[in-house]
């Protein structure tokens, strides 16, 4: 045994989780939740399931990969550790009067049997978990044998794996917690997912944040979405906007618009797992 797994405590994932679901709960998600709607849309696509298909939604957010196989009349349950999330995917599916089951659920810990669905998907929610390899674990027990696990994940490379960097050097993630980007690297999917698959297919995408302008993104994310939200909300004055000028230029290197807007694309991993 090393120094530092002799020293170093256990992350408390109770405690994590805690302040995670105070954060997603935090700010209006499903205002930029819903502009992602097409990653939901795409991975629905890929996996042309059949209608009448099982389908479990993990870490659904707001609901775009639910309104997705839902749209395509499949059976969907959606889930979330985030009630008032959930109502936001309700009152969607309600909108377009698709029956969706939803339900309150922790991804580390599925309330499910053993290969209750034909396909389990979770677009960029299951990789925000702190307990990385338990949540693998469940996405894999609750698929049934010859069924496929779907799963769109923001690469360390990716716009938003740099954000999340620099909100990191500000306000330190939680101690003994890996980056949730690794669930957006081949290798560590097929670590997690080797043993349980046939077949792993990993493919890069893109996604791109459309804004008015760079200070447009900015004032909506500081807003609505939970992890920088709780960032800005964690520092001082001073300390804000040294946060603001670095998410700001991290935008302006990434930006593609030459007319005063912004147009980021994004890498994204679009996997898709065949359970053996």
């Amino acid at each position: 045994m090393n120094a530092i797994s002799k020293f170093s405590p256990a992350p408390n994932y109770t405690a994590i989780k805690a302040k995670q679901n105070a954060a997603w709960g935090s700010g209006d998600y499903a205002k930029i939740g819903s502009t992602l709607q097409i990653t939901g849309e795409e991975i629905a696509e890929v996996m042309n399931v059949k209608p009448g298909a099982n389908v479990l939604d993990v870490a659904a957010g707001n609901g775009n990969a639910t309104l997705a196989f839902a749209r395509r009349w499949c059976d969907v349950t959606s889930t979330d550790y985030v009630d008032t999330l959930l109502a936001r995917g309700k009152a969607r599916a309600d909108a377009e009067g698709h029956t969706v089951k939803f339900q309150i659920a922790d991804a580390e810990n599925l309330p499910f049997t053993d290969g209750a669905f034909d396909v389990v998907v979770s677009t960029f929610g299951v990789m925000f978990t702190p307990n990385q390899k338990q949540a693998a674990a469940e996405l894999a027990r609750v698929c049934r044998s010859g069924g496929r696990i779907g799963l769109a994940n923001w690469t360390p490379e990716s716009f938003i794996g740099a954000l999340f960097k620099v909100l990191g050097q500000h306000v330190p993630p939680p101690a003994g917690v890996s980056s949730p980007a690794l669930w957006g690297t081949k290798d560590w999917i097929e670590r997690r997912f080797g043993d349980a698959s046939n077949a792993i297919e990993f493919e890069p995408k893109h996604f791109r944040f459309r804004y008015g302008a760079p200070a447009h993104f900015v004032e909506i994310f500081r807003t609505y979405y939970g992890p920088v939200h709780k960032a800005f909300a964690a520092l001082d004055q001073d300390a804000q906007h040294a946060l603001e000028t670095e998410i700001l230029d991290l935008i302006a290197r990434h930006n593609t618009a030459t007319d005063g807007t912004m147009n980021v694309p994004a890498e994204y991993a679009q996997i898709i797992i065949t359970r053996n």
